[in-house]
Parts: C-alpha cells; structure tokens; sequence
C-alpha cells in the first residue's frame, strides 16, 4: 500500500517594506529578500512597496503636486496591504517602516492594520531617531502603540539605545545586512601615482559631504596631495551646481572630482580606481555601501555612529571618527595617504571580515533564522 505523504505548507509571510526605486539602503535590503532563493524556499510571501518615493529628490519633499502623487501611492500600497489581509491568512507580517518623523507617521498605519488583523509582527529597522520623538505630542503614544507586542529587528546592538524606552530588550533580534561578493581581478585595480579617495553615496549632508569637503581643505593647506572622487546622485539636499560651489569656496577644485551616479561596472570601476574610501556619514544604521568598500579591499574612514562600528573596527580595517569632527577626519585619512602598507593591510583585514561576517549568504541565512524564531519554529 503507498501512502502519498502530504505536503506541508510553508509559513506565508506579508511583506511591507520599501522597494527601489529610489535606491537607498532598505529599499536595496528589501529587494535582496524578495529576490532571495533561501527565503523563497523557506517562506511564502507577497510583498507591498509602502515607499511614496520614486527619486531621492522627492525624500523629505513636499510641493502641491507631489504631495498629492505621495497620497496616491500611499492609499494604492494601504488598499493592496488591506486586501492581501482580507483574502490570506499570514503568518507573519514584517514591516520594514522608518521609526521617526514623517516616515513614522507614514508607516505607522500599516503596522496597526497588520495589528487589526491579531497577526505576529516583526518590524525590522534600517534607521534610528526614536529616542528624539519620544516624548513629542503624537509619537508619546503611537511609538508605544505600534511596537508593543512586536518583535523588532535591528541591524546593531549599538542601535538599542535609541528604542530602549519603547522596546525591551528581549524583544530585540540582531541581523546585519550583507551583500553578494563581488568577484574581481586584483591586477586590475588602478596604480595611482597620487593616491585617490573616493566617496559614493547620494549627495546628501547627513552623509558628511560637507565633512568631507572641510577635512580635504585641511590635507590641502598642509600640502598633502589626493584626488577626492565623489560618486552619486544629486538630491534636495545638494545638486551639482551647489557641490561645484562649496567646492570651489574650499578652494578645491585641483583635486576634488564630481562624477555623478554610478551603476554595475562604472561603480566597480570607481571601486578599482581607489585607495581609500571615505565615508563621514552620520545618519547611517549600517552601511552598505561600507561593505562594498571591504569587498573591494579597500581601507575605511567613517564615523562612530550607529552600527558602524560593526562593520570597521578601528585600527584594524580602517579608522571611526566622531561625526562631523573635519580635523579628525582628516587626521585619519592623512595616516592612510601617507602609508601605503597601512593602506594595503587595512584593505585585507576589510575584506576578511566582510567574507566571514557579511556576506549576501550569511545574510540570507540569518534573515530566515530570525524570521521562523518570531514565527515560533525551531531554527
């Protein structure tokens, strides 16, 4: 007699998380999930774009117009979000949703829909600023309103100060990002006859181009000489005609380059052309455009802030300085262009690092181990 052995189902799990475009670093997390055979295999899943966004301009922007395209998408994402509730039941809904501010505001509805629905939650947070809105009018009472009862996951223990009044601590789990290796020929990096430092992210302040810029200054009046690339999109913050002008303020403009954004192999070439990577960012959780840095064996200087330290740890792979400390920036990028054998040495301890701890795989693994442990499964 056969007996046909009956598949089990897999948990179903409601994804709400921000989408590219625009690409930003939870967005770019979010999409490596969807597309993500291990979690596919584990779980199923139908995923919610809840970003109003679609540029890195229209961030934080308002303006009749888009603000009136911004409620469309939102209504567009809470409607789909309340018809996947009505018509499956999950077993979990994640929640990828920005944890101060506006964003708060924005997100918080679709958390509490998940909660009208008494379904488990695991919000995992790719940013910080709750400890400053705490005790604000609204946030006093929605903060404890949509975390209580949920599971959140963040990508540092350094990041549990700023939750710690709104979430306890045995309701913390701790996965950093990580990203897919990147193969490459180390022939084929650059041999620079003066050494090149290059920063890559979205023009924005809070990422320390302003920083950046005042600590180049420094190593340029002592004759320190470098090429500063800076690789990335223009944004509300800074377009290309105000980078040109506080660069030439500096009196920079010898040894500053503005390249604009960069995708797949102009961005590994960018990568490949340098010796240092910069990175002064104080409003980043967890880089990941740091650990692209470590993949291509490059030293780093950022900043103690957030879950950074994680990633750097200081003296080894490269130096964390305080945020928008200029001198102190430049202090540590001086001892690198002036040792190339600190240069070479740091880049290889990054890189061991980053194949041990942070890559795509480990990521992945880590993701579905801490999803089926708020699902209650054995792992």
């Amino acid at each position: 007699m056969n007996i046909i052995k009956s598949e089990v189902s897999r948990p179903r799990i409601l994804y709400l998380a921000p989408l590219p475009p625009p690409v930003h670093g939870s967005a770019m997390v979010s999409e490596q999930i969807r597309n993500s055979k291990v979690v596919n295999e584990a779980f199923d899943g139908d995923f919610v774009n809840i970003s109003t966004s679609r540029k890195m301009c229209e961030i934080g922007k308002g303006g009749l117009w888009l603000t009136l395209q911004k409620t469309i998408r939102f209504l567009v994402s809470f409607l789909k979000t309340l018809g996947l509730l009505l018509t499956h039941r999950y077993d979990l809904c994640y929640c990828a949703i920005t944890c101060h501010g506006s964003g708060f505001l924005k997100d918080a509805p679709f958390v509490l829909l998940c909660k009208l629905f008494r379904r488990k939650i695991l919000i995992h947070q790719h940013n910080r600023g709750m400890a400053k809105d705490v005790d604000r009018p609204i946030y006093r009472w929605l903060l404890p309103l949509v975390y209580r009862n949920t599971k959140v996951m963040l990508l540092s223990w350094y990041l549990y100060p700023d939750i710690e009044r709104v979430v306890k601590r045995e309701n913390i789990i701790v996965c950093p990002n990580g990203i897919k290796p990147i193969p490459y020929d180390e022939c084929k990096r650059t041999a620079n006859n003066i050494p090149h430092i290059l920063f890559l992210s979205n023009l924005m302040i809070d990422k320390g181009v302003y920083v950046l810029l005042d600590a180049l200054k420094i190593l340029s009046e002592k004759g320190i000489p470098f090429v500063c690339d800076f690789v990335g999109s223009e944004t509300k913050d800074i377009d290309a005609n105000r980078f040109a002008a506080e660069v030439e303020r500096r009196g920079l403009s010898h040894s500053v380059v503005y390249h604009g954004p960069k995708y797949d192999e102009e961005k590994k070439k960018c990568f490949l052309q340098a010796d240092i990577f910069a990175f002064p960012t104080f409003c980043d959780c967890f880089a990941l455009v740091i650990l692209e840095a470590m993949n291509y064996q490059l030293p780093i200087v950022s900043t103690f802030f957030g879950g950074i330290p994680d990633e750097i740890i200081n003296g080894e792979n490269g130096f964390v300085v305080e945020p928008e400390d200029a001198q102190a920036t430049a202090d540590a990028l001086c001892q690198l262009l002036e040792d190339a054998s600190l240069r070479q040495r740091m880049g290889r301890a990054g890189y061991k690092k980053f194949m041990e701890e942070f890559t795509e795989e480990i990521f992945e693994h880590n993701i579905v181990s801490s999803l089926k442990r708020v699902l209650g499964e054995t792992t």
